[in-house]
């Protein structure tokens, strides 16, 4: 039986409040692995872009 089988098996047994935390917590654990794939992005990009967000032309900006 798969992970997804078992997983399924328990719920059923749950009353509805507490299947409704079940399915929760699992939306809760895909975003999560969405924001740091998000987050690795942005790191990638933010090191490609560092020279041309800082540099001593831009200055000026940084004060607004």
């Amino acid at each position: 039986m798969t992970v997804a089988e078992l997983a399924y098996e328990q719920i059923k047994t749950l009353p509805e409040p507490q299947a409704r935390e079940v399915l929760d917590f699992i939306g809760y654990l895909k975003e999560k692995s969405e924001r740091a794939e998000w987050e690795d992005l942005m790191g990638a990009q933010a090191a490609s872009l560092a020279a041309v967000w800082d540099n001593p032309e831009d200055e000026v900006w940084n004060e607004l």
